[in-house]
């Protein structure tokens, strides 16, 4: 093998490894960029979370027993619902917390709604674990029955959706809604149909002026569902 030869093979090599060198540090620097950026996500997460618990401790304070009239426990739905102006007919305080599951919720339900002691409690969570929900659903409302036996209970079904990241869940959420008005049925709750009245039959899904991404409720999805429970609201208050 002459010279030049040599010369061109370690010279190709040497070219490989270095693109295999800057490949790898390419790919580990991503990592470090996904990992900072997932903490800090998890950190803005748990900011706003502790954030919303400290609230809802002063708000406790400040409220006799039974003063509320309606709590709202869920998820980002909940959380985005403006709940003081679509009820400002009675005292309501909204304790939704976006991104929370059913395991979520669970964990902070002695300051979210046991403390406070609301006339009624209005649940609407398992959007964000909905192969899960049933793991921990029925515990949370043996809870709700068990420490607050003089508020009344609302469940709220989940509610229809689409699109590429939501619409792959419609159809678990139609079954699930089956198996939360068993739960409803089965320990007295006021069961409430929201997936129906935000359905659209022609495209499978929610209608789209009720939703902002398939899963998240515009300002028309929530006129909607205020005036589906409202009147239970009236029928739970003013009876």
């Amino acid at each position: 093998m002459n010279q030049k030869k040599k010369f061109t093979i370690i010279l190709t090599s040497v070219g490989m490894l270095a693109i295999l060198i800057i490949s790898l540090l390419f790919v580990f620097c991503r990592v470090i960029q996904n990992r900072k950026e997932e903490y800090e996500r998890n950190l803005a997460i748990m900011q706003y979370r502790n954030a919303k618990i400290s609230r809802y401790i002063e708000e406790n304070e400040n409220y006799d027993d039974y003063e509320v009239d309606v709590a709202f426990l869920g998820d980002s739905l909940t959380d985005g619902y403006n709940v003081e102006s679509y009820y400002p007919e009675y005292l309501v305080s909204n304790r939704g917390i976006g991104g929370d599951t059913t395991f979520d919720l669970e964990k902070r339900l002695q300051v979210s709604v046991y403390d406070l002691k609301p006339k009624v409690a209005v649940m609407l969570i398992g959007a964000n674990n909905l192969g899960t929900m049933f793991d921990n659903y029925e515990s949370i409302v043996k809870g709700l029955k068990y420490n607050l036996p003089n508020t009344e209970i609302v469940l709220l079904s989940l509610t229809s959706m689409s699109g590429e990241l939501w619409g792959k869940n419609n159809e678990l959420a139609a079954f699930n809604n089956v198996k939360l008005k068993l739960i409803a049925n089965k320990y007295t709750c006021t069961f409430v149909d929201l997936y129906t009245p935000l359905f659209d039959y022609n495209s499978n899904g929610i209608k789209p002026e009720y939703t902002s991404d398939g899963g998240h409720l515009t300002s028309s999805g929530y006129e909607v569902i205020t005036k589906v429970i409202t009147p239970v609201l009236d029928n739970l208050l003013q009876n």
